[in-house]
Protein backbone atom coordinates (compact mmCIF):
# COMPACT_ATOMS: atom_id res chain seq x y z
CA UNK A 1 0.00 0.00 0.00
CA UNK A 2 1.62 3.36 -1.05
CA UNK A 3 1.67 5.90 1.09
CA UNK A 4 1.06 9.31 -0.19
CA UNK A 5 -2.44 11.30 -0.56
CA UNK A 6 -5.44 8.84 0.52
CA UNK A 7 -7.82 9.01 -2.49
CA UNK A 8 -10.46 11.19 -0.61
CA UNK A 9 -8.10 14.14 -1.48
CA UNK A 10 -7.33 13.29 -5.06
CA UNK A 11 -7.02 16.20 -7.72
CA UNK A 12 -10.12 18.15 -9.32
CA UNK A 13 -8.82 17.30 -12.46
CA UNK A 14 -8.91 13.26 -11.80
CA UNK A 15 -12.85 13.66 -10.87
CA UNK A 16 -15.69 14.81 -13.00
CA UNK A 17 -17.94 15.95 -10.51
CA UNK A 18 -15.41 17.97 -8.74
CA UNK A 19 -15.04 19.91 -12.45
CA UNK A 20 -18.99 20.01 -12.86
CA UNK A 21 -19.74 21.72 -9.69
CA UNK A 22 -17.19 24.13 -9.95
CA UNK A 23 -18.14 26.86 -12.59
CA UNK A 24 -22.08 26.37 -10.55
CA UNK A 25 -20.39 27.52 -7.11
CA UNK A 26 -18.51 30.09 -8.78
CA UNK A 27 -21.58 31.82 -10.83
CA UNK A 28 -23.62 31.69 -7.58
CA UNK A 29 -20.57 33.55 -5.54
CA UNK A 30 -20.73 35.80 -8.43
CA UNK A 31 -23.82 36.73 -8.45
CA UNK A 32 -24.00 36.91 -4.61
CA UNK A 33 -20.98 39.38 -4.67
CA UNK A 34 -22.88 41.42 -7.38
CA UNK A 35 -26.14 41.63 -5.26
CA UNK A 36 -24.21 42.98 -2.30
CA UNK A 37 -22.46 45.54 -4.41
CA UNK A 38 -25.54 46.84 -5.89
CA UNK A 39 -27.24 47.29 -2.73
CA UNK A 40 -24.66 48.92 -1.34
CA UNK A 41 -23.96 51.57 -4.34
CA UNK A 42 -28.18 51.80 -3.93
CA UNK A 43 -27.60 52.84 -0.26
CA UNK A 44 -24.98 55.46 -1.08
CA UNK A 45 -26.72 57.06 -3.50
CA UNK A 46 -29.75 57.46 -1.46
CA UNK A 47 -27.85 58.71 1.59
CA UNK A 48 -26.14 61.50 -0.95
CA UNK A 49 -29.28 62.48 -2.65
CA UNK A 50 -30.85 62.93 1.19
CA UNK A 51 -27.64 64.60 2.46
CA UNK A 52 -27.29 67.02 -0.33
CA UNK A 53 -31.21 68.21 -0.49
CA UNK A 54 -31.78 71.41 0.79
CA UNK A 55 -33.25 71.75 4.25
CA UNK A 56 -36.25 74.13 5.18
CA UNK A 57 -35.68 77.40 6.77
CA UNK A 58 -37.04 77.20 10.76
CA UNK A 59 -39.26 80.25 11.45
CA UNK A 60 -39.32 79.62 14.94
CA UNK A 61 -42.03 81.56 16.69
CA UNK A 62 -42.81 83.90 13.79
CA UNK A 63 -44.36 80.62 11.74
CA UNK A 64 -47.85 81.69 12.39
CA UNK A 65 -47.59 85.15 11.47
CA UNK A 66 -49.17 86.17 8.10
CA UNK A 67 -47.73 90.37 8.34
CA UNK A 68 -45.00 91.15 11.01
CA UNK A 69 -43.21 94.77 10.51
CA UNK A 70 -40.94 96.72 12.58
CA UNK A 71 -41.65 100.39 12.26
CA UNK A 72 -45.47 100.61 11.11
CA UNK A 73 -48.16 98.23 9.14
CA UNK A 74 -50.64 100.55 6.89
CA UNK A 75 -53.83 99.64 5.07
CA UNK A 76 -55.88 100.56 3.05
CA UNK A 77 -59.46 98.57 1.47
CA UNK A 78 -60.56 94.74 2.72
CA UNK A 79 -57.24 93.29 3.71
CA UNK A 80 -57.12 89.30 4.98
CA UNK A 81 -54.96 87.78 6.47
CA UNK A 82 -55.35 83.80 7.56
CA UNK A 83 -52.55 84.05 10.11
CA UNK A 84 -51.28 86.61 12.85
CA UNK A 85 -50.37 90.14 12.72
CA UNK A 86 -47.26 91.56 14.87
CA UNK A 87 -45.49 94.85 15.02
CA UNK A 88 -42.55 95.87 16.97
CA UNK A 89 -40.53 98.12 17.73
CA UNK A 90 -43.60 100.10 16.62
CA UNK A 91 -46.84 100.50 17.69
CA UNK A 92 -48.58 102.19 14.53
CA UNK A 93 -51.25 100.11 12.60
CA UNK A 94 -53.79 101.84 10.70
CA UNK A 95 -56.56 100.39 8.20
CA UNK A 96 -57.47 97.84 10.13
CA UNK A 97 -56.79 94.92 8.28
CA UNK A 98 -58.95 91.73 8.75
CA UNK A 99 -56.80 89.36 11.08
CA UNK A 100 -57.68 85.85 10.98
CA UNK A 101 -55.18 84.91 13.81
CA UNK A 102 -54.17 86.77 16.89
CA UNK A 103 -52.89 90.35 16.86
CA UNK A 104 -49.54 91.37 18.95
CA UNK A 105 -47.98 94.92 19.06
CA UNK A 106 -45.18 95.98 20.48
CA UNK A 107 -46.11 92.84 23.59
CA UNK A 108 -43.39 89.67 24.11
CA UNK A 109 -44.95 87.82 21.33
CA UNK A 110 -44.06 89.96 19.03
CA UNK A 111 -40.67 90.45 20.42
CA UNK A 112 -40.14 86.86 20.18
CA UNK A 113 -41.48 86.78 16.79
CA UNK A 114 -39.09 89.12 15.57
CA UNK A 115 -35.88 87.78 17.06
CA UNK A 116 -37.12 84.52 14.96
CA UNK A 117 -37.12 86.23 12.33
CA UNK A 118 -33.69 86.88 12.70
CA UNK A 119 -32.48 83.65 13.10
CA UNK A 120 -34.34 82.82 9.93
CA UNK A 121 -32.98 85.25 7.86
CA UNK A 122 -29.51 84.75 8.82
CA UNK A 123 -29.34 81.55 8.05
CA UNK A 124 -31.03 81.64 4.39
CA UNK A 125 -28.67 84.06 3.82
CA UNK A 126 -25.68 82.50 5.14
CA UNK A 127 -26.42 78.87 3.09
CA UNK A 128 -24.03 77.61 0.62
CA UNK A 129 -25.28 78.82 -3.33
CA UNK A 130 -25.59 75.32 -4.52
CA UNK A 131 -27.57 75.83 -7.69
CA UNK A 132 -26.18 78.81 -9.20
CA UNK A 133 -27.66 82.33 -10.03
CA UNK A 134 -31.09 83.34 -10.04
CA UNK A 135 -30.42 86.00 -12.62
CA UNK A 136 -31.93 89.84 -12.70
CA UNK A 137 -35.22 88.87 -14.10
CA UNK A 138 -37.40 85.61 -12.69
CA UNK A 139 -39.66 86.16 -16.18
CA UNK A 140 -39.94 82.83 -17.94
CA UNK A 141 -37.73 81.34 -15.53
CA UNK A 142 -38.01 77.57 -14.22
CA UNK A 143 -36.12 76.29 -11.09
CA UNK A 144 -35.84 73.49 -8.91
CA UNK A 145 -35.44 72.78 -5.50
CA UNK A 146 -32.15 74.83 -4.48
CA UNK A 147 -30.20 77.79 -3.24
CA UNK A 148 -30.39 80.49 -5.70
CA UNK A 149 -28.30 84.21 -5.46
CA UNK A 150 -29.07 87.07 -6.99
CA UNK A 151 -26.08 89.60 -6.51
CA UNK A 152 -27.94 92.69 -7.05
CA UNK A 153 -31.93 93.11 -7.66
CA UNK A 154 -34.25 90.75 -8.60
CA UNK A 155 -36.78 91.77 -11.33
CA UNK A 156 -40.45 89.42 -12.23
CA UNK A 157 -40.73 91.98 -15.12
CA UNK A 158 -44.00 89.86 -16.67
CA UNK A 159 -46.04 86.61 -16.93
CA UNK A 160 -44.59 84.16 -14.65
CA UNK A 161 -41.71 82.41 -13.17
CA UNK A 162 -42.24 78.42 -12.59
CA UNK A 163 -41.09 76.74 -9.27
CA UNK A 164 -40.86 72.79 -9.63
CA UNK A 165 -40.53 70.63 -7.01
CA UNK A 166 -40.46 67.32 -9.38
CA UNK A 167 -43.02 65.33 -7.40
CA UNK A 168 -41.62 66.02 -4.07
CA UNK A 169 -43.55 68.02 -1.53
CA UNK A 170 -41.01 68.69 0.54
CA UNK A 171 -38.16 70.11 -1.87
CA UNK A 172 -37.22 73.39 -0.48
CA UNK A 173 -36.57 76.95 -2.78
CA UNK A 174 -34.44 79.68 -1.56
CA UNK A 175 -33.06 82.56 -3.32
CA UNK A 176 -30.80 84.98 -1.51
CA UNK A 177 -31.45 88.77 -2.84
CA UNK A 178 -28.87 91.14 -2.59
CA UNK A 179 -30.76 94.51 -3.19
CA UNK A 180 -34.27 94.74 -3.92
CA UNK A 181 -36.76 92.49 -4.78
CA UNK A 182 -39.73 93.79 -7.22
CA UNK A 183 -42.77 92.19 -9.28
CA UNK A 184 -44.48 93.87 -11.93
CA UNK A 185 -48.49 94.37 -11.99
CA UNK A 186 -50.30 90.80 -13.10
CA UNK A 187 -47.17 88.79 -12.49
CA UNK A 188 -47.22 84.86 -10.46
CA UNK A 189 -45.15 82.85 -8.84
CA UNK A 190 -46.09 79.51 -10.02
CA UNK A 191 -45.95 75.94 -8.12
CA UNK A 192 -46.05 72.65 -10.28
CA UNK A 193 -45.16 68.74 -9.38
CA UNK A 194 -45.75 68.95 -5.59
CA UNK A 195 -44.06 72.08 -4.58
CA UNK A 196 -46.02 73.80 -1.56
CA UNK A 197 -45.41 77.86 -0.77
CA UNK A 198 -44.40 76.93 3.01
CA UNK A 199 -41.05 76.05 1.22
CA UNK A 200 -40.49 79.06 -0.49
CA UNK A 201 -38.04 81.54 1.04
CA UNK A 202 -37.33 84.83 -0.64
CA UNK A 203 -34.27 87.08 1.56
CA UNK A 204 -33.96 90.32 0.88
CA UNK A 205 -31.07 92.84 1.84
CA UNK A 206 -33.27 95.89 1.43
CA UNK A 207 -36.86 95.96 0.43
CA UNK A 208 -39.65 94.24 -1.26
CA UNK A 209 -42.64 95.17 -3.42
CA UNK A 210 -45.41 93.30 -5.17
CA UNK A 211 -47.37 94.34 -8.06
CA UNK A 212 -51.36 95.34 -8.34
CA UNK A 213 -52.63 92.10 -9.12
CA UNK A 214 -49.77 90.11 -8.87
CA UNK A 215 -49.79 86.28 -7.51
CA UNK A 216 -47.11 85.89 -5.08
CA UNK A 217 -45.88 82.79 -3.52
CA UNK A 218 -43.48 82.34 -0.36
CA UNK A 219 -42.02 83.63 2.64
CA UNK A 220 -40.26 86.95 2.06
CA UNK A 221 -38.19 87.94 4.91
CA UNK A 222 -36.83 91.39 3.84
CA UNK A 223 -34.31 93.63 6.33
CA UNK A 224 -36.46 96.30 5.64
CA UNK A 225 -39.79 97.15 4.32
CA UNK A 226 -42.48 95.39 1.99
CA UNK A 227 -45.48 97.06 -0.14
CA UNK A 228 -48.21 94.98 -1.40
CA UNK A 229 -49.68 96.72 -4.65
CA UNK A 230 -53.53 96.92 -4.75
CA UNK A 231 -55.15 93.03 -5.49
CA UNK A 232 -51.82 91.40 -4.78
CA UNK A 233 -52.25 87.75 -3.33
CA UNK A 234 -49.78 86.44 -1.39
CA UNK A 235 -49.57 82.86 -0.12
CA UNK A 236 -47.39 82.84 2.33
CA UNK A 237 -45.77 85.75 4.64
CA UNK A 238 -44.88 89.00 4.62
CA UNK A 239 -42.01 89.48 7.22
CA UNK A 240 -40.03 92.84 7.33
CA UNK A 241 -37.20 93.45 9.59
CA UNK A 242 -36.52 97.22 10.16
CA UNK A 243 -39.39 98.82 8.12
CA UNK A 244 -43.05 99.30 7.49
CA UNK A 245 -45.50 96.61 5.79
CA UNK A 246 -47.68 98.69 3.59
CA UNK A 247 -51.13 96.75 2.32
CA UNK A 248 -53.73 97.44 0.16
CA UNK A 249 -56.57 95.16 -0.66
CA UNK A 250 -54.57 92.52 -0.40
CA UNK A 251 -55.13 88.24 0.47
CA UNK A 252 -52.85 87.15 2.42
CA UNK A 253 -52.83 82.74 3.03
CA UNK A 254 -50.63 82.32 5.57
CA UNK A 255 -49.25 77.92 4.73
CA UNK A 256 -48.07 75.44 6.27
CA UNK A 257 -46.57 72.18 5.19
CA UNK A 258 -48.29 69.15 5.59
CA UNK A 259 -47.04 66.98 8.25
CA UNK A 260 -45.21 63.71 7.02
CA UNK A 261 -47.28 60.24 7.03
CA UNK A 262 -47.72 59.35 10.54
CA UNK A 263 -46.44 62.70 12.01
CA UNK A 264 -48.27 64.57 14.30
CA UNK A 265 -50.21 61.19 15.76
CA UNK A 266 -49.82 60.56 19.54
CA UNK A 267 -50.29 57.03 21.12
CA UNK A 268 -50.59 56.09 24.54
CA UNK A 269 -51.27 53.25 26.26
CA UNK A 270 -52.23 52.44 30.33
CA UNK A 271 -55.20 51.20 32.02
CA UNK A 272 -56.49 48.60 29.37
CA UNK A 273 -56.99 50.71 26.74
CA UNK A 274 -55.66 52.91 24.26
CA UNK A 275 -55.61 56.61 22.77
CA UNK A 276 -54.97 57.69 19.74
CA UNK A 277 -55.30 61.43 19.16
CA UNK A 278 -54.67 63.16 15.75
CA UNK A 279 -53.63 67.58 15.42
CA UNK A 280 -54.90 69.22 13.17
CA UNK A 281 -53.97 72.80 12.99
CA UNK A 282 -56.05 74.15 16.38
CA UNK A 283 -58.16 70.55 16.27
CA UNK A 284 -57.55 68.08 17.92
CA UNK A 285 -59.87 64.49 17.66
CA UNK A 286 -59.38 61.87 19.83
CA UNK A 287 -60.86 58.24 19.64
CA UNK A 288 -60.60 55.58 22.43
CA UNK A 289 -60.54 51.75 21.88
CA UNK A 290 -61.00 49.63 24.82
CA UNK A 291 -58.88 46.35 24.95
CA UNK A 292 -59.33 43.28 27.33
CA UNK A 293 -58.54 44.19 30.81
CA UNK A 294 -56.08 42.35 32.54
CA UNK A 295 -56.97 40.33 36.03
CA UNK A 296 -55.96 42.71 39.12
CA UNK A 297 -52.56 42.10 41.00
CA UNK A 298 -54.97 41.08 43.90
CA UNK A 299 -56.81 38.13 42.11
CA UNK A 300 -53.20 36.98 41.00
CA UNK A 301 -51.95 37.09 44.49
CA UNK A 302 -54.81 35.27 45.74
CA UNK A 303 -54.84 32.62 43.10
CA UNK A 304 -51.00 32.06 44.27
CA UNK A 305 -52.01 31.25 48.15
CA UNK A 306 -54.67 29.24 47.45
CA UNK A 307 -52.79 27.02 45.14
CA UNK A 308 -50.04 27.25 47.61
CA UNK A 309 -52.65 26.11 50.41
CA UNK A 310 -53.49 23.07 48.26
CA UNK A 311 -50.26 21.93 47.96
CA UNK A 312 -49.87 22.18 51.26
CA UNK A 313 -53.13 20.40 51.71
CA UNK A 314 -51.95 17.58 49.91
CA UNK A 315 -48.92 17.27 51.60
CA UNK A 316 -50.39 16.80 54.83
CA UNK A 317 -52.92 14.36 53.80
CA UNK A 318 -50.27 12.25 51.94
CA UNK A 319 -47.99 12.73 55.50
CA UNK A 320 -50.98 11.13 57.50
CA UNK A 321 -51.65 8.43 55.01
CA UNK A 322 -48.19 7.17 55.27
CA UNK A 323 -48.13 7.16 58.75
CA UNK A 324 -51.44 4.95 59.03
CA UNK A 325 -53.60 7.44 60.06
CA UNK A 326 -57.00 6.87 59.29
CA UNK A 327 -59.17 10.07 57.91
CA UNK A 328 -60.81 12.48 60.79
CA UNK A 329 -64.06 11.00 62.28
CA UNK A 330 -66.73 13.13 63.60
CA UNK A 331 -66.77 13.07 68.08
CA UNK A 332 -68.66 10.52 69.46
CA UNK A 333 -71.14 11.38 72.19
CA UNK A 334 -70.07 12.34 75.45
CA UNK A 335 -66.78 12.96 73.83
CA UNK A 336 -65.70 16.81 74.08
CA UNK A 337 -64.79 18.25 70.14
CA UNK A 338 -62.00 20.74 69.45
CA UNK A 339 -62.68 24.21 69.85
CA UNK A 340 -63.32 25.79 66.58
CA UNK A 341 -63.96 29.59 67.53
Amino acid sequence: MKSGVPQTYESPLCGSSAVSRSPRGLGSRTLRVGVLLLASLSTLLFAGSAMGATATVGLGTAESFSVLAGSTITNTGATTMSGDLGLYPGSSVTGAPGVGGATHINDPVAIEAKTALTTAYTDAKGRPSNSGSAGTDLASQEFTAGVYNATSALLLSSGSVTLNAQGNPNAVFIFQIGEALTTSSGTTVALTNGAQACNVFWQVASSATLGGSSHFVGTIMAAESITAGSAATIEGRLLAGTGAVTLHNNTITTSTCAAPSGAGTETSSGGGSTTSSTVVGAVTSATTTTTASKPPVASKTSAKKAAKGKVKKRARSGKKASKGHSPARRALPGKRAAFTG
